[in-house]
């Protein structure tokens, strides 16, 4: 059989990729309980019409189907592409049982049928939080979603060397009451224009709100002016006022987005700033927007992005509006781990390799690694009984620091520095830095 090829845009990684990825994701989920939120999983798969909500699928999605199926039984199946929309649908099913508001938090592979490149992949692993309410939230979550994630990223920089983040935010009140100033009437249009703004800058956002949108060029210039507004305080409030519009959305919008800048300023201060280009074009949002980039590697484009949405999720009874974030676990890690920006203190998670004096004393050996299991310190026993040269270098290949020699009282190899001394399987322990891996950034 050939060598198979890899599959574009579905990464797979080294053991020492996975434990840097697993690393960060256990950073995440303590983060996140820390702050009470529950976790959550939902089904890989979505009827169609859910995923499309309005009837119109932007998003490039993966038809589920059996291969035997008849023509008239296949199911309108698609694989998520986000978190979002599959948390709205489980809100609905399993309102009656929960308490609001609900906090969760939800760590799952989404698919999309993007073209393969940098930072965009067609599986790949999100991480998300959101607060819902039953009929109204409070708007104070919306700086509390933000908070939490900007603290889970600043672990990440402090434990394993991941560089700082901005965060960028908005409020789509701001920008929509804004427009309606103007007099435009499809404001989610021109959100949808605005929000290419980082990428094409403004002299082509203002040529596409023209001759797409068929806005006057004044017009298009005042909101590309808005879209230009960037600063690490509430100064963008001064800047939007001599826009001279008004309206009593706009009004609202920027009194939300002052206290979210201004209480991040206290908590998070430089890691957060008002840049009213960030649109999300998505149209369930309604309010506070997000988006994050890894400073020095802008390229990667938003790593970290979310908002307030009030009518994703209603039974037309009852609505669950929310706010959340999500993070781009793969898009973040692989292009780093592509250029080696981590380094792992082992491939393994051994730390004791318990070598076997030969075939028929393999017990006492399995006897000595089972204790040092129970007192959590990670092991295998060697594979072959052969000489203990041999078994040393499998180790040493292997990058396990430590061979065990004898019973349960028998004596310790570190073979990093060739020290040798009797223990106890009852009471020898590894250094902390010892016992697992651990991911480091690299000098």
């Amino acid at each position: 059989m050939a060598r198979p090829k890899p599959l574009s845009g579905f990464p797979e990684y080294l053991p020492r990729g996975r434990m840097v990825e697993l690393a960060v994701l256990d950073t995440l989920r303590e983060s996140f309980e820390l702050h009470g939120f529950a976790n959550i999983e939902t089904r890989s798969v979505e009827p169609l019409e859910q995923l499309s909500r309005k009837g119109e699928i932007t998003k490039e999605v993966y038809v589920v189907r059996r291969l035997h199926a008849e023509d008239n039984d296949r199911g309108e199946l698609g694989l998520h592409f986000d978190l979002t929309v599959p948390l709205a649908r489980w809100v609905l099913e399993h309102s009656g049982h929960l308490q609001f508001p609900f906090r969760r938090y939800q760590i799952q592979k989404v698919w999309r049928g993007e073209r393969p490149q940098e930072g965009r992949y067609r599986e790949f692993t999100q991480a998300d939080i959101d607060i819902l309410g039953q009929g109204e939230l409070a708007i104070h979550h919306d700086i509390e979603v933000p908070l939490v994630m900007l603290e889970a990223l600043e672990k990440l920089h402090d434990q394993i060397g991941l560089a700082p983040v901005l965060m960028h935010v908005n409020n789509r009140k701001l920008s929509e009451g804004f427009y309606r100033g103007l007099g435009i009437e499809d404001t989610l249009a021109v959100l949808q224009v605005v929000d290419k703004y980082a990428k094409i800058g403004p002299q082509a956002t203002c040529e596409l709100l023209v001759d797409e949108l068929e806005l006057s060029s004044q017009v298009a210039q005042r909101c590309v002016q808005l879209a230009g507004i960037r600063t690490l305080d509430s100064g963008f409030v001064q800047q939007v006022r001599e826009l001279g519009v008004r309206h009593p959305l706009l009004d609202e919008g920027l009194e939300e987005l002052v206290t979210l800048v201004e209480q991040a300023h206290h908590r998070v201060p430089g890691r957060l700033c008002a840049d009213l280009s960030i649109a999300r074009g998505l149209d369930y949002y309604t309010g506070a927007v997000y988006e994050t980039e890894l400073v020095g590697h802008e390229s990667l484009g938003s790593i970290s992005s979310g908002g307030r949405y009030d009518s994703l999720a209603s039974d037309g009874k009852n609505s669950y509006p929310g706010v959340g974030i999500s993070l781009g676990v793969t898009r973040l890690l692989d292009p780093l781990l592509a250029r080696h920006e981590f380094v792992v203190s082992r491939s393994v998670p051994s730390c004791v390799l318990v070598a076997v004096d030969d075939e028929d004393s393999r017990g006492v050996s399995d006897e000595v690694a089972a204790m040092l299991r129970s007192r959590g310190v990670p092991c295998e026993v060697a594979p072959r009984a052969d000489k203990y040269g041999k078994q040393i270098r499998y180790a040493d290949r292997r990058g396990i620091p430590f061979v065990w020699f004898g019973g349960l009282v028998g004596e310790i190899k570190d073979i990093r520095s060739g020290e040798q001394q009797p223990c106890d399987a009852h009471e020898w322990s590894p250094a902390d830095d010892d016992r697992w891996p651990r991911v480091l950034p690299a000098e």
